[in-house]
């Protein structure tokens, strides 16, 4: 076990304002985490923290994360698409997600019951991680800025939370980042509002 794992258990990502407080969305799925946390490590994954949440690797390779939300937490998988989902229980953050899917829980009977699952679905995440495949991307239909791009690039945490978002709400900043001219106003813009995507709120909220 990563003891940097138990700090974000205790206290959250901190990437928002509500980190380290009641509030703090990882409060309210301490039981349901700390169970998927025990099962995870059991399929011989590495546990690591990035983006500041619990982040599982093969050979140096992300294979999933833990994530929780305001309705649920998840384990996402990042090549969830080439995921065969015989269950059908893998969902898309959101409509225009075309690599993660999400394996949504809301309460512990909920985990344990559907550990066996889990655990095949980590397995076959694994394979697909030894055999090099990868996921083939389509152009995206939202006209993104390339600036935003670029953080969901590099933080495959903050996409996840943009997408999870409405899509009103995923408009609604779209418009405001692309109604800069120049790109350090758009880096600027999307950096001011970065925690309240994290938190689930929109440009309006």
């Amino acid at each position: 076990m990563n003891p940097e794992v138990d700090q974000y258990l205790d206290i959250g990502c901190g990437r928002c304002p509500l980190g380290g407080t009641p509030d703090c969305k990882v409060q309210d799925w301490q039981e349901e985490l700390k169970q998927l946390r025990l099962i995870i490590l059991e399929s011989g994954l590495t546990e690591e923290v990035k983006w500041s949440v619990p982040c599982y690797t093969f050979e140096g390779s992300n294979v999933l994360i833990l994530s929780a939300f305001k309705n649920y937490c998840s384990v996402s998988f990042f090549k969830g698409s080439l995921l065969q989902d015989q269950n059908k229980i893998l969902v898309k953050p959101g409509k225009n997600s075309q690599a993660a899917r999400l394996f949504k829980f809301t309460n512990v009977e909920q985990i344990n019951e559907s550990e066996n699952t889990i655990k095949e679905y980590i397995r076959e995440a694994i394979e697909i991680e030894n055999s090099g495949k990868k996921v083939k991307f389509k152009k995206n239909p939202e006209p993104i800025p390339e600036e935003l791009q670029a953080k969901f690039d590099e933080d495959p945490i903050l996409k996840e939370s943009f997408e999870a978002l409405t899509p009103g709400r995923q408009r609604g900043y779209i418009i405001h980042f692309s109604g800069a001219k120049q790109s350090s106003t758009r880096q600027r813009r999307i950096e001011k509002y970065i925690p309240k995507i994290m938190e689930g709120k929109g440009f309006h909220d």
